[in-house]
């Protein structure tokens, strides 16, 4: 196994604070991009590109993008999960290049939810 040098310690701590910095309030927005095999085989990828490239030119640094693995919603995939500070999160379903830029352009940098496209509003978690 290689050992570690002190540039991939920097990459891993710069990693590693861009994670939290949304729960830090650096960060605006977390976006997730679910990814499992099942979210890949249904185009997850093409919608992370998209999604990356719109964020680009858009030139906004206050967004957070990551991916994970399946929900176990297969047939509803590509997922995507929107979280906006103090706001619900928001899961769209069956997502492509197209309806992410249009969740990105009207729903991130407008405020308005992409109700046609929303697969469940809020958390798992109860109390």
């Amino acid at each position: 196994m290689a050992k570690l040098t002190i540039a991939d310690l920097k990459k891993i701590k710069e990693k590693v604070h861009a994670e939290m910095s949304l729960r830090d309030g650096d960060r605006r927005v977390k976006i997730t991009v679910h990814m499992g095999t099942c979210g890949i085989a249904s185009g997850a990828r093409e919608v992370l590109d998209t999604l990356l490239q719109e964020i680009a030119q858009a030139n906004v640094n206050d967004i957070f993008v990551t991916t994970s693995g399946c929900m176990g919603l297969c047939s509803r995939e590509p997922l995507v999960t929107v979280e906006i500070l103090n706001q619900d999160p928001i899961k769209y379903e069956y997502m492509n290049p197209n309806k992410i830029r249009q969740v990105f352009k009207r729903h991130i940098l407008d405020g308005e939810i992409q109700l046609p496209f929303v697969l469940a509003r809020g958390t798992e978690i109860t109390k």
